[in-house]
Order: structure tokens, then C-alpha cells, then sequence
């Protein structure tokens, strides 16, 4: 019995002495793997708000989502019904959509802008960008495209973090309006948090490299046209 005892004991501490250094590098994995989105959390603080709270800004960049059919998901819905109270309360002055529309038969911002106009925003008052394919496409060609200085980022809270640190990356006085859709999707919220960490990596790798969307073009006057509509 005694003897059952101590093989098992030291084959336990030999075991441990073997995983010590998978352990370690495993942990250090973790921690490199969870930096950048403790960076940004840390890093755009101060620019993430409330519909209520926030500053007023020409502009809301509202970032796409999937789309079923002609109806926006419910994470896209959230983030149109989060711009529609931002225009509402005079806190934008403009909105611009900016998604997915890389394939026939599948149109994120003309989505968007039905969802919006049905809301009762003005038509002439929400631009469409079509080449919004990932979050760092969508602030450099806010930017660069259509002419965005200063503008409020709406999306889910979870995305808000990197999306406000890209944007700011980007050259755009930005700030955040976050959706909690905690409430009403619990499984795919805690999910979005999750794919954030490994989301964070390269959005590191974008900033750090100045990637070039896919499509960049001639600018385009619709935001501007948007801002001096009445």
C-alpha cells in the first residue's frame, strides 16, 4: 500500500517537473495572446461612451454585419438602431454605412440603408460604402474615401475596443457608441468576445504594417454632400 502511494506521488511530481516548461509557454502564449486587447480596452477608455453621453460628431460610422437576406442580423440591427438614436438626439449630423458587397446578391450597406430610412432617417442623410470588408478597411476608407475627420463608430460592445483603436489608427478623431447585445444574444456576445482576442492580434499587425485595403479608389462626396443636405 505504502509503495502504491509513493510511485504515485513521484510519478505526479515527475509529471510536473515535465510540464513545467510546456506550462510556462503555454502561459506566456496567453498573455502575448490577450496584450492587445488589454491595450486597447486600456487605450481607448476615454473615447468609448453612451447615445446619451457621447460628444457630438459630424458623423456615425456604423461598421457592417452579417446580413440574412434583405434583414440585418440582430448584432446589425443593434448597431442601426444605435445610429438612428445617435441622429435623433442631434448627436451626427450624417450616417455612413459601411459593409460587405464583394459577391452578387449579398449587400450589407444597402441593407443597412433600408433598415435606417425605414426608421424615418432621411435617405439623402445615410452614405453607402461598399467596400467595408473588415473593420481597419472600413476606418481607412472613412478616411481616405470619403473624407471622415471626426466621427462616432457604432458597433457591438465587445468590438468597440478595436474598432475606436483602428479608427483612431486610421487618422480619425474617433469615438465609441457600443451596442449590449448581452440581453437579447448571450451565446454569440460571448463568442464575439472571444474571437476578439484573437481579432486584437491583427489589428495589431494592421496598425503596425499600414496594410492597404482591398479597394481604396477615387474619393467619393457623399458624406460630404450628407452634411450639407438639410
Amino acid at each position: 500500500m505504502i509503495v502504491t502511494i509513493v510511485r504515485r506521488v513521484w510519478a505526479a511530481v515527475r509529471a510536473r517537473r515535465l510540464a513545467g516548461p510546456g506550462a510556462v509557454a503555454l502561459a506566456l502564449a496567453g498573455y502575448a495572446a490577450l496584450l492587445p486587447t488589454g491595450w486597447f480596452y486600456a487605450g481607448t477608455a476615454p473615447h468609448r461612451a453612451s447615445v446619451t453621453t457621447v460628444e457630438a460628431a459630424p458623423v456615425a460610422l456604423v461598421l457592417g454585419a452579417a446580413a440574412w437576406g434583405d434583414a440585418p442580423s440582430p448584432f446589425l440591427a443593434g448597431r442601426l438602431d444605435a445610429a438612428a438614436e445617435l441622429y435623433r438626439a442631434g448627436k451626427v449630423r450624417a450616417i455612413l454605412v459601411t459593409g460587405d458587397n464583394s459577391r452578387e446578391g449579398y449587400d450589407e450597406p444597402t441593407v443597412m440603408w433600408n433598415y435606417l430610412t425605414a426608421k424615418g432617417i432621411p435617405g439623402h442623410k445615410v452614405v453607402r460604402d461598399y467596400a467595408g470588408f473588415d473593420t481597419w478597411d472600413s476606418c481607412v476608407r472613412a478616411k481616405r474615401i470619403f473624407g471622415v475627420e471626426r466621427a462616432i463608430v457604432v458597433t457591438q460592445t465587445f468590438h468597440l475596443p478595436r474598432a475606436v483603436a483602428l479608427c483612431r489608427a486610421a487618422g480619425l478623431e474617433a469615438t465609441g457608441v457600443g451596442h449590449d447585445s448581452m440581453a437579447t444574444a448571450a451565446l454569440p456576445t460571448c463568442y464575439g468576445y472571444f474571437r476578439e482576442t484573437l481579432a486584437s492580434l491583427k489589428a495589431v499587425v494592421d496598425i503596425a504594417t499600414g496594410r492597404q485595403p482591398r479597394f481604396l479608389g477615387p474619393q467619393e462626396p457623399g458624406v460630404r454632400r450628407a452634411l450639407q443636405s438639410p
